[in-house]
């Protein structure tokens, strides 16, 4: 095993230096000003493993196969930062979430909290029921959802104490701060909006509660269940009903600022970036929205998710695949480039880059022609800033004025 793990990155090399169909070329690519930046491999045995979540952030982007192991790549060089066993083999699991320190994922009846820069596991704790959700994280306490309608909120701080009495994971309850209960399922992770936290049940309500003691704030009920993830700009809150309704709602207080009808069902999150919103019906295509009114840019049939935002235009995929190149502001498809290999895309709002994987783990990352700085949009204060350079001696003897000559 062992040895056919070593081996991975150079099968991966060899994987996409051949011309394969349904992988994209440099010549496809650069017809629409995109290049390959990095190719990498994550760590699993193709021959039983598969990928079961890719996600990211600014630094690292994270990938976990069915064995439990979490690789982690460099998001802008493709280096291998580390790789992670956690857990066992074939355990459910949830997509991995992160902070500027900590990454944490949920695998099997843990939570597990890994430290971002080294890969170092930090600290496990036994979760007090069966989660249905992933993770989300705020400065001060990690919250969980379940399938019984629990949401826990587990202090960092007591975690961190615990760890350092060596006391886990045999005292993990000890960590829980308070637990609210929905009446039915937890559907996707909470989102944690300043004083509350706010997270979506299948009976088709979303709770509003503080987050120092779990009190309910507000409930806002739709007539369906609610299974799509969230998402939330400022104040906003956006969330998608099986109803094919989508609103727009303060998270504050709970009042709605605005409705879309898709007439779909919606079951992928909507994606936020700037003043444009993107919606994802099942077979619905994908919407363009304006993020303040509801208001529809534009619609286009045939794509099928939404990947990035690329200066004034977008990247997407469609029915087969592909990568589509959309114009921003009109919905035009200007482009395509093949990609069926690789069978899974991340939705990608914190970046201007492209990452697809295939299921056997290998991992390939575009970017604009040149661009070796990425745009961020989240949070673009985190953009590296360039050192800035005296000039040399030969270039300012160039650009002093000359001495004026002696009276």
């Amino acid at each position: 095993m062992l040895a056919v793990l070593c081996g991975l990155p150079g099968m991966a090399h060899a994987q996409i230096s051949r011309v394969r169909p349904g992988i994209p070329t440099n010549a496809a690519l650069s017809q629409h000003g995109l290049e390959v930046a990095w190719s990498g491999q994550a760590v699993l045995n193709p021959s039983r493993d598969t990928v079961e979540h890719i996600t990211l952030d600014e630094q690292l982007v994270y990938v976990q196969g069915t064995n439990g192991v979490v690789t982690a790549f460099d998001a802008e060089t493709g280096s291998r930062a580390w790789a992670l066993q956690l857990g066992k083999f074939d355990e459910p699991s949830f997509p991995a979430v992160s902070n500027e320190d900590i990454v944490l994922a949920v695998i099997g009846p843990s939570l597990y909290g890994v430290d971002k820069r080294s890969g170092d596991l930090m600290w496990q704790i036994r979760l007090p029921g069966a989660p249905s959700s992933g993770p989300a994280i705020d400065e001060t306490q990690v919250y969980v959802g379940m399938l019984d309608g629990s949401v826990y909120a587990i202090s960092l701080r007591k975690i961190r104490q615990l760890y350092l009495e060596q006391r886990l994971p045999e005292w993990s309850y000890e960590a829980i701060s308070w637990r609210h209960q929905a009446s039915k399922e937890i559907t996707s992770p909470p989102i944690s909006a300043g004083r509350t936290v706010n997270f979506a049940s299948r009976d088709g309500s979303l709770y509003a509660v503080s987050t120092g003691r779990g009190a309910l704030q507000f409930q806002f009920q739709t007539n369906a269940p609610i299974v799509a993830g969230m998402a939330r700009v400022g104040d906003t809150q956006f969330l998608a009903s099986e109803d094919f309704t989508f609103y727009a709602i303060n998270s504050n207080n709970g009042t709605v600022l605005w409705e879309f009808v898709t007439g779909m069902p919606i079951r992928k999150s909507p994606v936020a970036i700037s003043n444009y919103l993107f919606v994802t019906p099942d077979r619905g295509g994908l919407f363009c929205l304006d993020v303040a009114t509801g208001n529809r840019n534009w619609w286009h049939p045939r794509l099928t998710s939404f990947m990035t935002l690329m200066g004034d235009r977008i990247i997407a995929r469609d029915a087969d695949r592909a990568l589509a190149i959309v114009d921003l502001k009109t919905g035009n498809l200007q482009g395509r480039v093949p990609a069926r290999h690789f069978e899974l895309a991340v939705t990608n709002d914190r970046s201007d880059r492209i990452y697809l994987a295939t299921t056997t783990g290998n991992v390939l990352a575009i970017r604009e022609t040149g661009r070796e700085l990425p745009t961020y949009h989240r949070f673009p204060e985190r953009r590296p800033i360039l050192p800035e350079f005296a000039p040399d001696e030969e270039t300012a003897s160039q650009t002093e004025p000359a001495a004026a000559p002696n009276p």
